[in-house]
């Protein structure tokens, strides 16, 4: 465990963080199956359909 690991999160802003990322997901056509965490840090499962690649979640990048 890390020594040094602050509180930074209360429950409110756990939730909105929750809204955000549901938001987020929603628009790029994921899945937020799960979404909790403590007053310092949070966990996420995303689930990318196959037609996202992991390693991209934005898709391509436009031209320069």
């Amino acid at each position: 465990m890390t020594k040094f690991r602050h509180e930074v999160f209360a429950d409110a802003h756990l939730n909105r963080l929750e809204e955000i990322m549901r938001d987020v997901c929603a628009d790029f056509e994921t899945e937020l199956r799960a979404f909790n965490g403590g007053n310092n840090h949070v966990h996420l499962l995303v689930n990318f359909p196959p037609k996202i690649a992991p390693s991209n979640p934005r898709g391509p990048s436009p031209p320069a």
